[in-house]
């Protein structure tokens, strides 16, 4: 269905230069100053992130296809398929027996990669009580339809507040431990304060054995405060997805709020994650970085896999360039496909070609995927 070659913009540009403009001592960090207050505002923040994941709708697949970033989507979710597997393809070589943290599992949109996975043990915790209650009818229906002789993997659900209470405390067995916790589109919203950072990290990390992966997808703060500085004002986007700050030019360690705005998907305020601070706390769990990278440089590294390759076709991760009679471009504006069309026309090219639109391009940007090792 798509081509071997995939178009793409330049590169996201070094952030360094930014790092100055986001980096305070830690010990400066006033954040207790008031203690009842900011009890207060991260109850009401943790109380709008579980009302707006509780209330999101769920849609069937009709109307996924017609979401104006159904390809970013399925871009994301490739991303996601790619990191799972091979961390856990990596965990298979030492154990037979994989078990499992979905740190934030949403409705379970990462069930069927544990499925594909062979593990043997998952524990799925979310804030949204509503969404882990679709999390587990998802794997009901999943362990129903299987053939009889696949061997499903056992499941635990459990709705919590991950930066505010401990699993520890909720697992049906006091002794579990882990061997991957994955942590999607989720970590940013424990960096409200230092605790609640701390506390979402213990949770993904304390349990995890020796040699176990703690791996994530989060927004880039470098790159976040640096469409920002470039804008007119205290917010930027496109026509597919906005951020709006508070204001310009501070940028606390913890607490430093934004809004993100996906077509329809995300709506809730968020928090810059300062990654280096990030991996200092990490130490704490005797984790070690393997390797931080943003989606783009992940996306350029695996597609040179063929294996990978053919699963962005099958999943429809990118959008065919130029559309043929049977498809549609997800955006009518010419000017979101100018970068296909220059690579396009070049002599040595096999159309079509798979690409996304430039306003997608740009909102998958602004993330980067993460992975720790727990040291012995």
């Amino acid at each position: 269905m798509m081509a071997e070659n995939s178009s793409s913009p330049n590169p996201v540009s070094d952030m360094e230069g930014h790092t100055s403009t986001l980096k305070r001592k830690y010990d400066e960090e006033d954040e207790d100053s008031c203690p009842r207050k900011l009890q207060l505002t991260e109850e009401r923040h943790s109380q709008k992130v579980a009302s707006h994941y509780n209330t999101l709708q769920e849609c069937g697949l009709e109307e996924r296809n017609k979401s104006r970033i159904l390809h970013m989507r399925n871009f994301n979710n490739w991303l996601k398929s790619i990191l799972i597997g091979e961390i856990l393809e990596q965990v298979r070589q030492e154990r037979r027996d994989v078990c499992v943290l979905d740190l934030g599992c949403g409705k379970g949109g990462d069930l069927l990669k544990w499925r594909k996975g062979h593990i043997s043990r998952l524990v799925c915790a979310d804030i949204a009580a509503v969404s882990v209650e679709q999390c587990q009818q998802r794997y009901n229906d999943m362990k129903r339809k299987c053939h009889p002789n696949e061997r499903i993997f056992s499941a635990e659900f459990i709705t919590a507040d991950c930066t505010k209470e401990l699993l520890s405390d909720k697992l049906k067995d006091a002794e579990m431990k882990f061997d991957v916790c994955s942590c999607q589109f989720v970590y940013h919203y424990s960096f409200e304060s230092h605790e609640q950072a701390d506390t979402m990290l213990r949770n993904a990390c304390e349990r995890l054995r020796p040699g176990g992966f703690f791996i994530g997808t989060t927004p880039d703060a470098y790159e976040l405060v640096k469409r920002l500085e470039l804008s007119d004002s205290n917010s930027f986007g496109n026509e597919v997805y906005s951020v709006t700050f508070q204001k310009k030019g501070e940028y606390p360690l913890f607490g430093c709020q934004y809004d993100f705005n996906l077509e329809g998907v995300v709506n809730v305020p968020e928090f810059l994650v300062y990654f280096p601070l990030f991996e200092e706390m990490a130490k704490k769990y005797n984790m070690r970085l393997v390797y931080k990278k943003t989606f783009y440089e992940f996306f350029q590294e695996k597609i040179k896999n063929e294996q990978n390759k053919l699963l962005m076709q099958r999943m429809s991760a990118l959008e065919q360039y130029p559309a043929d009679d049977r498809s549609k471009l997800a955006s009518e504006n010419p000017e979101e496909y100018e970068h296909a069309k220059g690579k396009s026309e070049c002599a040595d090219v096999r159309l079509p070609l798979g690409t996304l639109s430039k306003s997608e391009w740009e909102a998958t940007s602004i993330y980067l995927v993460f992975v720790f090792e727990k040291m012995s």
